[in-house]
């Protein structure tokens, strides 16, 4: 990246930050450009003059308080995209993961995020992992099950990390089993030795196989109710088609109850339905048989050592 693209890029953040101060605390003056990107009070003053020629109708100065203010015409010009980062960089900072002054909040509005919380990731346990998963290698780690003994030594082979409902899992071939499972990243104590691989992750066909998940609102609820649903869905005609990894449709289903048969529950408590789920099951029972195949059928050809 040349200079002109730099600064390019650089201006192009102050003008977000101006949309976002003006987004969040509906004011903002030169000063906190100036100390937030250690710029002059000069080139302060010339990024507000690029922001007004945008979007003129946005911000309006009163000279009494000596602020930027956000007008009734406000639109976001640049942040509008990406608002989701910044809810999630207030449930990052309640949970601890990141600090206020790491992000451009000004002050932080009411906030309490609901959550049974988790133990910290270990960062020599996340480097190690990254390193086999990017070098193709065998690794030997110690992993709390929920079944088994509280610790036991496993040998895995990651290719990738899969995220739901707030857990980080490691996509692994498992020496012990012969096949592909998922395990849960933070039940990892530690990671001992590795080698390479011996396992190609082509053959992990739950992983590599997506399939489309139709989702529609549970019929039981009532005609507005439905409507709500897919409103909040962002369903098109009433559907929405979800394209999911086989070997992660098993996590989206439960955690919104798309695994249990419709009536079992109140529509309340499984306001969407699967419509085609026996089809997803399927599919993904076929796609581990035929890895449980694969693997064997190269194991019988050439031994894993």
């Amino acid at each position: 990246m040349d200079d002109g693209e730099g600064l390019r890029w650089g201006v192009r953040r102050r003008l977000e930050f101006i949309d976002f101060r003006l987004f969040w605390a509906s004011r903002f003056n030169r000063s906190d450009m100036a100390q937030t990107f250690g710029i002059s009070a000069q080139q302060a003053s010339a990024d507000i003059a690029q922001y007004e020629r945008i979007a003129p109708k946005n911000l309006a100065y009163d000279r009494a308080e000596k602020a930027y203010k956000r007008t009734d015409d406000f639109k976001p010009a640049f942040i509008g995209e990406t608002v989701e980062r910044y809810l999630l960089q207030l449930v990052a900072i309640e949970n601890r993961w990141m600090k206020q002054e790491d992000t451009w909040f000004d002050s932080l509005p009411p906030v309490e995020v609901v959550t049974l919380g988790r133990r910290p990731t270990d960062p020599a346990v996340l480097l190690r992992v990254l390193d086999a998963v990017r070098n193709r290698l065998e690794i030997s780690v110690e992993y709390s099950s929920l079944t088994g003994s509280e610790r036991q030594s496993r040998i895995i082979a990651p290719h990738a990390l899969a995220h739901s409902a707030g857990r980080w899992y490691l996509r692994s071939w498992s020496r012990e089993h012969n096949d592909f499972r998922d395990y849960n990243l933070n039940r990892i104590t530690a990671v001992g030795d590795q080698r390479a691989s011996p396992v190609d992750p082509a053959l992990d066909f739950e992983w590599i196989h997506k399939i489309n998940l139709v989702i529609v609102p549970n019929p039981g609820l009532s005609p507005e109710r439905q409507a709500a649903v897919a409103a909040e869905h962002a369903m098109t005609d009433g559907r929405l088609v979800r394209p999911c990894r086989l070997s992660l449709s098993f996590y989206l289903m439960s955690e919104y109850n798309l695994d249990v048969e419709l009536g079992v529950l109140k529509p309340e408590k499984q306001q969407i339905i699967l419509q085609n789920r026996g089809e997803v099951t399927q599919a993904r029972s076929a796609a581990r048989q035929m890895a449980i195949e694969a693997l064997a059928r190269a194991q019988a050809s050439g031994p894993v050592n």
